[in-house]
């Protein structure tokens, strides 16, 4: 009955594990070009000492990764001229201390050198991974769908848009950004359109996450119920044994 215990309490935490994934994603839901996560739970067997008549192997409850969604998030009309969304499957790239770095966030502005840069200081790179220059002088940045940036007649440069053959390359560094940490190369996302004067929202859909953590807590629960109940039937058993010797 031990080992039903302990697949008990491997459940409850990665019931645990699933619902500060849900809080992380409900805390998000104003943050722009959030992408929303889940668990992937399976089975993991092990082979106890000892499991009597239990099945062979016993199968506990493991996590298996988290997954995002990058699904489109509604855009919404800022009308600053430099804020920017990607429709479609993209992302930004940025320079990051420790190499580049991606995100869906679009909030950008220019630091005192007149270098576009993200809210965090982070230069925005152009399709070829350099720096993008805008001289204040020559009047309101216009971009078109593909990225292009113009000043009047003058092209400033234009806005890389990136996407990966397979998302799972990508991971989670802080900042609503992500990293690289596969051999995968960036390519240009050709089919992506960029929306000058929109951010795009996080795709958090608030009533399914609370739905979902209703769910989780009604498991952990249920579960909680479980191991009581099993806790009980051992201390019976071992009270009926005292007596029977």
């Amino acid at each position: 009955m031990d080992n039903a215990l302990y697949v008990g309490l491997s459940h409850q935490m990665v019931l645990r594990r699933e619902m500060d994934i849900i809080a992380n994603n409900i805390a998000n839901l104003d943050t722009n070009g959030f992408k929303v996560e889940s668990l992937m739970q399976k089975t993991d067997p092990a082979y106890p000492a000892a499991t009597f008549s239990a099945p062979k192997p016993v199968k506990f409850v493991a996590a298996d990764g988290v997954a995002r969604d990058f699904g489109q998030g509604i855009l919404v009309k800022t009308g600053a001229p430099l804020d920017m969304a990607v429709e479609g499957q993209g992302l930004f790239q940025v320079q990051g201390p420790n190499g580049p770095r991606f995100t869906r966030d679009g909030r950008f502005t220019t630091d005192p050198t007149g270098k576009l840069v993200t809210q965090g200081g982070l230069a925005v790179l152009d399709e070829g991974g350099g720096e993008i220059i805008i001289d204040a002088e020559k009047g309101q940045v216009a971009i078109g769908p593909d990225g292009s940036m113009s000043q009047g007649n003058e092209r400033v440069g234009k806005i890389g848009m990136f996407v990966f053959a397979n998302a799972g390359a990508l991971e989670k560094s802080g900042d609503n950004l992500y990293r690289n940490t596969s051999n995968l190369a960036a390519e240009k996302a050709e089919k992506a359109n960029l929306r000058q004067g929109f951010l795009e929202s996080s795709n958090v859909k608030p009533v399914l996450e609370i739905t979902r953590m209703v769910e989780v807590s009604r498991a952990y629960e249920k579960t909680a119920k479980m191991i009581d109940s099993q806790a009980d039937l051992s201390r019976r058993a071992v009270e009926r044994l005292g007596r029977v010797q």
